[in-house]
């Protein structure tokens, strides 16, 4: 269980934690990374990081379901308090800026430089309000008292989020034992069908209630689908549909013929005509639709019924996952899944398998195990190659691209090899390594900062002696693990010289600068890059600092 009392929840997201960042904010990062599922970049992306934003400390717009979400976060020191009414009405207040485009706009000219209004913008939500629901989370780390909630009953478009419900839905990165209750399902009346494999595997299956069903226990805080390949998605079209069909009486009975069912693994199974029993149990199929159902619990009638399948198996064995992953083949396939069995990748993988065996693995699959060595999927690469190769690390917060209309710019050409992909591994690793070196901590943190000076490196190369090798003939100098290691350590000492220069031209920038959309800006990251590589130069020029040219001689016999 996750402690929330301060300062122990500090440690959850000591990651996020920094100087220039209200410790509000980096608890609104976590949250938004643990319980909504975003990626870093898109949680710090979310979040205004100082005060000063007119109450607001976050923005997510969801598209899916049209709504933009205002967030306000509040740690208390005291585990003791709890949160009243008048913090709510002040969130209100907050709230209410954002009712419509005129409000909005009011905001954007009455609050000067703030990381609000850069958000505001950056998300086009005074468009978007006119077609999308406005809500406000107000999120703590201690629970609501009575007048709070009696505020709440007046005011539906804020919900709060605190220490009770955080603890009870939050899901561990860690595997969890099985639900070990007794759980029993009604089945008279019904014809079941059952199919045994051996003495310890068989198979019922048989429409189950809904209601029923919801009363699973793990629904709550997730726990009952730990083994499922994906979390619940949230109000996505298929999501909304099952809601639909939830919410119409008249489908109840119809429910089978159109669902796809539930698969739960269990330990113990037995059954009779009348009941089926099961122990020791998980949900490996269904994640959304249970949700969903539970979330509408109180309109489930007796003829909402769910075909489901109960398979009892050991829950540990490689056969449990192996039934896992192939009953979950209808999931929404993203654009790289409709990339991983392209020939191009293909051959990028077997490219790895020929050359960097136990050493690399290049993913081109969602879910496919892993050789030995380190892992490298094929989006991350296409990430790096964006910014090496194409050299637009600006727009690499657009992921999709890898996969859709930059697919064959990225990948399809003659020089992209397993090693150029490893080479340029080996220089984020470097940067990853040595960017603690960067004084603004808010900036050295930020994704597409690393990736920024991977496209710098690129750029310092070109002008090298031997850069034309290095981009020609990468395995001379990464295939070799001895030609790696000398390569790795020439790298690390020019990414050490550009950070000092990064260093140099950041800090006219003040602290507060806004480096989300600055790095953003290809206009911005060009110029940065010109004057970091122009020092670089004159300082090898002057003898100061050593070329990658020289310190690959001083290292190389």
């Amino acid at each position: 269980m996750i402690n929330l009392d301060y300062p122990n929840l500090l440690d959850l997201f000591k990651d996020y934690l920094d100087p220039n960042r209200t410790e509000s904010a980096s608890f609104l990062i976590w949250y938004l990374e643990h319980y909504y599922r975003l990626d870093p970049l898109e949680a710090i992306d979310s979040v205004c990081d100082k005060r000063g934003d007119k109450g607001v400390d976050g923005i997510y717009v969801n598209d899916n379901d049209m709504t933009i979400t205002i967030f306000q976060a509040k740690i208390s020191q005291n585990a003791d308090s709890s949160i009243g009414d008048s913090f709510l009405k002040e969130f209100y207040g907050t709230l209410s800026q954002f009712k419509n485009q005129d409000s909005i706009q009011n905001l954007i000219e009455t609050s000067g430089d703030a990381e609000v209004v850069r958000i505001i913008k950056r998300l086009d939500i005074i468009n978007k309000i006119k077609t999308h629901d406005l809500q406000g989370i107000f999120i703590s780390n201690i629970d609501i008292d009575a007048n709070g909630k009696a505020y709440l009953n007046t005011i539906p478009e804020i919900a709060f989020i605190g220490k009770s419900q955080l603890i009870k839905s939050y899901v561990s990165d860690k595997r969890t034992s099985p639900i070990k209750k007794l759980a029993a399902f009604d089945i008279s009346g019904f014809h079941t069908s059952e199919y045994i494999v051996d003495r310890n595997t068989k198979a019922i299956i048989a429409p189950i209630k809904a209601q029923d069903l919801v009363l699973l226990d793990g629904i709550l805080d997730q726990s009952l689908f730990v083994l499922n390949v994906r979390g619940p998605l949230g109000k996505t079209q298929v999501n909304r549909d099952i809601i639909k069909s939830i919410k119409d009486p008249t489908t109840h009975k119809l429910f089978p013929l159109f669902h796809n069912g539930i698969t739960i693994i269990c330990e113990e199974l037995e059954s009779d005509k009348d009941k089926i029993n099961i122990n020791n149990y998980y949900v490996v199929n269904g994640c959304q639709s249970l949700n969903s159902l539970y979330e509408n619990s109180a309109i489930l009638t007796d003829n909402l019924r769910i075909l489901t399948k109960f398979i009892k198996m050991d829950i540990k064995s490689s056969l449990s996952e192996q039934v896992t992953r192939y009953s979950n083949n209808q999931n929404g396939v993203k654009p790289r899944d409709f990339q991983a069995n392209n020939p191009i990748q293909i051959r990028l993988q077997n490219d790895f398998l020929s050359h960097y065996k136990d050493q690399y693995f290049f993913e081109i699959k969602r879910g496919e195990i892993p050789d030995k060595g380190i892992l490298i999927t094929n989006e991350d690469a296409g990430l790096y190659l964006m910014s090496f190769d194409l050299k637009e690390p600006w727009a690499t917060h657009r992921k999709y691209q890898v996969f859709e209309e930059k697919h064959a710019d990225i990948f399809a050409r003659p020089e992209v090899s397993a090693d150029r992909i490893v080479l340029c591994q080996v220089i984020m690793e470097i940067i990853n390594e040595l960017s603690e070196k960067i004084e603004n901590k808010l900036f050295a943190k930020y994704v597409l900062t690393k990736r920024a000076i991977l496209y710098i490196i690129r750029s310092i190369i070109e002008k090298e002696v031997m850069g034309r090798d290095i981009l020609t003939k990468p395995e001379e100098f990464v295939r070799n693990e001895q030609a790696r290691s000398n390569f790795r350590e020439c790298i690390k000492k020019i990414v050490s010289d550009v950070i000092i220069d990064i260093n140099a031209e950041i800090r006219d920038y003040g602290k507060d600068f806004d480096y989300r959309g600055k790095l953003r800006d290809s206009k911005w990251v060009k110029e940065l890059s010109n004057d970091v590589v122009n020092s670089f130069l004159k300082l090898v020029e002057r003898k100061r600092i050593t070329s990658l040219s020289d310190e690959w001689k001083k290292i190389t016999p």
